[in-house]
């Protein structure tokens, strides 16, 4: 699918091929080489939700904090694509401990940017779905209502949560301030599951808010395999309330109805959402 319009007025050449780039939900993603040696990343979409590119440049470009992670640049935004310099693959097997050390050091320097309140000076997405950020005084409330019960009013979520874990979701949800110690509004990546995380080490893919840290680390370690080094090193720059290993399921929990919202019924986030709900 080379489209020559990509590139129009970006002086990188023309387009002379493009390989599809797995991974992503909301689009297709290709990488673009042109006939001057460069290569670029584009993302599509037939028919976007309004404004998703414009939301996410916006993101990327909140991203760029000195000493946190790079992250591309936005070369070209309209409704239907996306633009931006290439950043190389996405594959993090084989990492070092240094990179995971400095990923962790990083992402403490990304979370030590606060706002006074949780939320985001607009809404954005999460995959295709609207991400609901008013400015919210309370983290507690915002998390409640902004991040966990918002998915009941989706139907694939609600039409695949079983009647008991709906309420055992409520239960939590006015508990959360017994549950969930105060901590400060910082910015957040928002989607950061592996995916994301490439070994530059530069995020994307970004659905971002001012909002608890625990939340972020959270998807992280529910996606499983983040060594200790990466926990260890973030900790060093930010350190967190003790007993936040512990809260990192209760927090995952958005991931969980979020793919249910999205996707319907999936036996493994279903199992996850009632295993974590059972003990409320």
């Amino acid at each position: 699918m080379l489209t020559p319009s990509w590139l129009d007025g970006l002086a990188l050449g023309e387009p002379v091929s493009c390989d599809v780039l797995e991974g992503g939900y909301a689009s297709k993603t290709f990488r673009a080489r042109t006939s001057l040696g460069r290569s670029v990343i584009v993302k599509t979409h037939d028919d976007p939700p309004p404004g998703l590119y414009t939301l996410e440049a916006d993101g990327l470009n909140a991203l760029r904090v000195p000493g946190a992670f790079v992250v591309p640049e936005v070369l070209r935004v309209t409704e239907r694509f996306l633009v931006l310099t290439d950043l190389g693959s996405s594959v993090l097997a084989d990492q070092t401990p240094d990179f995971w050390r400095d990923a962790g050091h990083r992402l403490a320097i990304q979370h030590q940017q606060t706002a006074d309140k949780f939320g985001y000076h607009q809404d954005n997405y999460l995959g295709v779905l609207p991400q609901r950020n008013p400015w919210t005084a309370d983290g507690h409330a915002f998390f409640a209502e902004h991040r966990l019960l918002r998915y009941l009013e989706v139907p694939n979520c609600a039409n695949a949560l079983p009647a008991e874990d709906r309420t055992r979701l409520e239960r939590l949800a006015a508990r959360l301030r017994d549950l969930i110690p105060e901590q400060p509004a910082a910015l957040l990546h928002g989607d950061l599951w592996h995916g994301n995380l490439l070994p530059a080490p530069a995020l994307i893919d970004p659905a971002v808010y001012y909002g608890w840290p625990e939340a972020e680390l959270s998807m992280l370690d529910g996606c499983g395999n983040i060594p200790e080094d990466f926990f260890t090193a973030y900790e060093e720059a930010h350190p967190l309330t003790p007993g936040w290993q512990d809260r990192l399921p209760l927090l995952h929990l958005r991931e969980h109805l979020c793919v249910l919202a999205h996707f319907g019924p999936t036996e493994s986030a279903l199992t996850k959402i009632h295993d974590t709900l059972a003990p409320y």
